[in-house]
């Protein structure tokens, strides 16, 4: 006999998902994942706030089931650099282009003002409150900004100016002029997550809140400073719910770690000198919310700018980095990411790699030696390096 039932697919494993909480969150502390959960996937409009210039609808438009983006959703930004300051022309509506306008405005275009740009892919948001919860002591140690090691890997911490609705934390340590240090975004200019989802919904949905009430607009374009929705167009409230759905989304799980394969490609990746800049293992300080407090975790990445050389230097910058310096990005998740961006990879900060090795063979500057080291392997031992950084 056939069964009538349709063949349904097994459900994923865990390991094969980004989305969904921490393990060991309280009910109370469930309940406020899953309404910033709802928060980070509502879809703006025009009578809810969006705009009136902007470049996505919702935070879930670019960070598809909480992966990384498309070149289809990526952001530009751009400014004016001639070898002295940099200049973010916010006064032509820099330094993030907003491409697209709600009826009545226009949207921005490039200023001829402008000397640099480049395109940023969103990453994927995942394992970010275990990143947030590093002590900036940790950073600091893993920096040698001087490379007084000489081993070539000159890491610095992206020291910002905080905005005025940032909270101090016992973690963070202050240098003499006042700024903190940056952990997020391609040039580590946001110090914590807040800072970063204020800036989000602002420059990236045109969304004012409490933190910010200025709505992004564009003299140049002959835009209204405002829309015709009264500010702030979300609530403080709501802004946290989010700010807590992203600090308690879970790490992404390794895979495939009994495979030969990958266990030796772990040994070549530390062999060659990918994780002097990729640090494997990172130790979260005391926090309120148990999953995070104290905790050893593996996302490869050191959170500090490095020079990437010239093939990775756009001219533009921002924070407290250089054009050329870029903060170390996350490797746990990577081999997740064809999910997220349409079955294939785009990656690097403005999705230029369309697979991992192709990454690998764009690091200049620090990363220089081990893509040499990458390129004098073995054919077979690539393709383990490869499976391992596909298994993470």
């Amino acid at each position: 006999m056939v069964s009538c039932e349709p063949a349904l697919p097994d459900a994923p494993a865990e390991n094969e998902v980004l989305d969904g909480p921490m393990e060991g969150l309280t009910a109370n502390q469930v309940q406020l994942f899953l309404l910033g959960d709802e928060a980070f996937g509502e879809v703006f409009t025009p009578e809810t706030g969006l705009g009136p210039l902007f470049v996505a609808n919702s935070c879930a438009a670019c960070h598809v089931g909480d992966g990384k983006g498309h070149p289809a959703t990526m952001l530009t930004r751009f400014g004016r650099w001639e070898g002295g300051p940099f200049d973010p022309l916010v006064h032509l509506g820099g330094p993030q282009l907003q491409h697209r306008a709600i009826p009545g405005f226009q949207p921005e275009v490039l200023p001829a003002q402008a000397t640099v740009f480049t395109g940023l892919i969103a990453p994927a948001v995942t394992g970010l409150g275990l990143l947030e919860a590093v002590p900036d002591a940790t950073l600091l140690a893993l920096a040698d900004p001087e490379d007084a090691d000489g081993d070539g890997i000159s890491g610095r911490a992206a020291y910002v100016f905080p905005p005025d609705f940032f909270e101090p934390q016992p973690h963070h340590v202050p240098d003499s002029a006042g700024r903190y240090i940056g952990r997020f975004g391609k040039k580590a200019a946001a110090i914590d997550l807040l800072h970063q989802t204020v800036n989000a919904y602002k420059q990236d949905i045109g969304v004012t809140s409490d933190f910010d009430l200025e709505d992004p607009f564009n003299p140049q374009v002959s835009n209204q400073p405002v829309d015709a929705v009264d500010d702030p167009e979300i609530s403080a409230a709501t802004v946290q719910q989010v700010v807590f759905y992203l600090r308690t989304l879970k790490a992404p799980l390794p895979r495939n770690g009994d495979d030969p394969a990958v266990i030796r490609g772990r040994e070549l990746f530390l062999d060659i000198g990918c994780g002097a800049c990729h640090t494997p293992t990172l130790r979260t300080g005391p926090s309120p919310i148990a999953p995070l407090s104290e905790v050893e975790f593996h996302p490869y990445t050191d959170l500090l700018l490095h020079d990437m050389g010239p093939e990775l230097d756009d001219g533009y910058t921002e924070g407290g980095a250089l054009p050329s310096e870029w903060r170390t990005p996350p490797l746990w998740g990577l081999g997740l990411s064809p999910d997220a961006q349409g079955g294939q990879y785009f990656l690097l900060h403005d999705g230029r790699a369309r697979s991992i090795e192709e990454a690998i063979l764009f690091h200049g500057g620090e990363g220089t030696a081990s893509r040499e080291a990458f390129q004098n392997l073995s054919p077979d031992d690539k393709k383990r390096l490869l499976a391992f950084l596909e298994s993470l």
